[in-house]
């Protein structure tokens, strides 16, 4: 049920409808909520079911666990930790209460680290939800197929019908943020290249009238019409690959800065993957040479004789 950046919460009972479904090997409840959390205007809360599975995948950095569900305390993720500008002693306000720190966690993903975590009937409390939740993980029994897993996902729709069941790794490809996300990231891409392109086709046009002589006389001395198009094409194609280096180069440094700019901490991880920059310098360098086509052409239909008006 979608209720802006996270689900709306819902009465935790659902749990144990869906535990009995075929395939379900074991459930567990989480409450979730963007809270402004004392100088930090959003950060990520997760009250976790005490006992259950998504605690297991904490591995403590420093400090120690809750004692059980009832305790008021809390652990921070990493990148939390220094957003917050807290270690283990300190106090962490949410809402009206104070709640002390017992520990550092990495949960090896950017969510987890950039989190609050605590039991969830804490959160409830604290928050004044009581008996309300906003996700049920499901862990599905060894050698549950795909198949199986389309039909529990129906089973748990006919369930709660205002709800959405969806396979872990499916969550952030379909949401509505994601989606909204990708969308402009495509439009920006897009907007780029064509910027791109028109940039490299006015240097390679300026580069040919500049050059009109030397091409002419190179045609007057026996070059052909397609070694000279092949001469503006690899220039052109030097350009874009050039840029790209450089604009890779740049948009790396620009995305470390981001990253560790007080605003940004722990919410954004960026992909600098070697792939992803090889990519990045093929594009600009494929753009370069589209972009010579036409200045190529242009420059390959030159006459001879233009060379006597220089």
């Amino acid at each position: 049920m979608s209720g802006g950046i996270l689900p709306k919460e819902f009465d935790a009972s659902l749990q144990g409808r869906i535990a009995q479904l075929p395939h379900v090997a074991s459930t567990t409840s989480v409450l979730m909520q963007m809270l402004s959390i004392e100088d930090a205007p959003m950060m990520m809360v997760s009250g976790r079911e005490w006992g259950g599975f998504t605690w297991d995948k904490l591995k403590l950095v420093e400090g120690r666990m809750p004692h059980d569900g009832a305790e008021k305390a809390v652990v921070l993720g990493r990148l939390a930790a220094e957003v917050l500008k807290k270690k283990v002693g300190d106090k962490v306000q949410i809402e009206v209460d104070e709640l002390p720190v017992v520990g550092i966690v990495d949960g090896q993903a950017l969510v987890e680290n950039g989190a609050i975590i605590l039991s969830l009937s804490v959160l409830q409390a604290v928050t004044g939800n009581e008996g309300k939740v906003n996700f049920i993980d499901v862990r599905v029994t060894p050698k549950t197929t795909k198949e199986d897993m389309a039909r529990l996902c129906q089973k748990v729709k006919e369930i709660f019908p205002i709800g959405r069941a969806m396979v872990a790794n499916e969550v952030v490809g379909t949401s509505q943020g994601f989606r909204i996300a990708r969308a402009m990231s495509w439009g920006t891409s897009l907007l780029a290249i064509v910027v791109g392109v028109l940039g490299v086709m006015n240097t390679m046009m300026m580069t040919v009238f500049e050059r009109t002589q030397e091409i002419c006389i190179l045609l007057a001395i026996g070059w052909k019409r397609g070694r000279i198009m092949r001469m503006v094409l690899w220039e052109s194609a030097l350009l874009g690959f050039l840029g790209g280096v450089t604009g890779t180069l740049l948009g790396v440094a620009g995305v470390k800065l981001l990253v560790t700019a007080p605003a940004m901490r722990g919410l954004l991880e960026p992909d600098l993957s070697p792939r992803l920059l090889f990519t990045a310098v093929a594009i600009a360098t494929v753009v370069g040479v589209i972009s010579g086509l036409y200045p190529a052409w242009r420059s390959s239909n030159l006459r001879p004789g233009q060379a006597l008006h220089g």
